[in-house]
């Protein structure tokens, strides 16, 4: 009759996970496998899941084809880093592009740092790692800044910290998901620059922004110039005042704004004062425009 014990269950699966005995790999044989988390694994890539918290949402497939090119002939330089699940199940925490490469590579195993970590620590840890060396957009930056900040519990000086950034950087970041989604559809797609962003994030009205983003694809203005128009669009809002008594538009005042902003190809200005009252305004730039403002209206 044996006297070996199953462990006990109530300990946890923190306390499970942290047994050398069942710390890394279970059933996976490999000479090298380490016994406690935070060593180098070879892992097979079947056993890996993806990161379900990863930020970056864009990966270029010529940019991922040199890579997995790269790890044919050289193999992978920086191991990716995984949390232990259970039983010969991982989860990466970070280096997700170098995970998707080893795949179009046809590797079956990739060498990982194993860490024991909770949802809420990996996510902090793959936002930062993703931050400090991925090539990022600028609104997928500030998106990941303001999940730290939302998700983590951080203050912008704890996160400043952690990625190593000064806390007016971060906090320009974050202004920029404050510009209308048009806006920020033209930082991710490198139709403007950071610089660009920034000075339009100093305009107040959002109406105004669009204005000025639509000025600076049709003139392609540089950044002073941008600055400038920035400063006089301010200066004419100081001058007319904030319009308190706008309403905010429903849905369908919404639909509406962006089927004339799409028949007349700028972006068309939509305001309610009261119930039953507005403006609509639209705004050209050029005789090119307006000419196609008319033809649109049949005039």
């Amino acid at each position: 009759m044996t006297t070996n014990k199953r462990p006990a269950l109530g300990r946890g699966l923190s306390a499970l996970l942290e047994n050398e005995k069942t710390d890394v790999t279970s059933g996976i044989e490999h000479s090298e496998v380490p016994k406690t988390a935070g060593s180098i694994a070879e892992i097979p890539i079947a056993h890996i899941e993806a990161n379900p918290f990863q930020p970056r949402t864009k990966f270029e497939e010529e940019a991922l084809d040199e890579l997995a090119q790269s790890i044919k002939e050289l193999g992978i330089i920086q191991p990716v880093t995984v949390r232990k699940l259970g039983y010969d199940k991982f989860q990466l925490i970070s280096g997700e592009r170098r995970f998707r490469a080893s795949q179009l590579a046809g590797l079956s195993q990739i060498p990982a740092y194993v860490r024991i970590a909770n949802d809420q620590s990996m996510l902090e840890m793959a936002l930062v790692e993703n931050i400090q060396r991925a090539e990022l957009d600028a609104i997928e930056v500030s998106i990941s800044y303001q999940r730290l900040i939302e998700e983590c519990k951080l203050t912008q000086e704890e996160l400043s910290q952690r990625v190593g950034k000064k806390r007016s950087t971060i906090s320009n970041y974050l202004r920029l998901l404050k510009l209308p989604a048009e806006i920020q559809n033209g930082i991710r797609s490198n139709q403007i620059s950071m610089g660009h962003a920034r000075a339009l994030v100093n305009i107040d009205d959002s109406i105004a922004q669009l204005e000025a983003f639509q000025q600076i694809l049709s003139e392609n203005l540089s950044v002073r110039k941008t600055e400038e128009l920035a400063k006089e669009k301010k200066s004419t809002s100081a001058k007319t005042g904030n319009n308190s008594s706008v309403l905010p538009l429903s849905v369908l005042d919404k639909k509406l704004k962006a089927n004339l902003s799409n028949h007349f190809n700028v972006p068309v200005k939509f305001q309610r004062k009261e119930e039953d009252k507005g403006r609509i305004v639209i705004p050209f730039n050029s005789e090119d425009e307006l000419e196609k403002i008319l033809k649109g209206m049949n005039l």
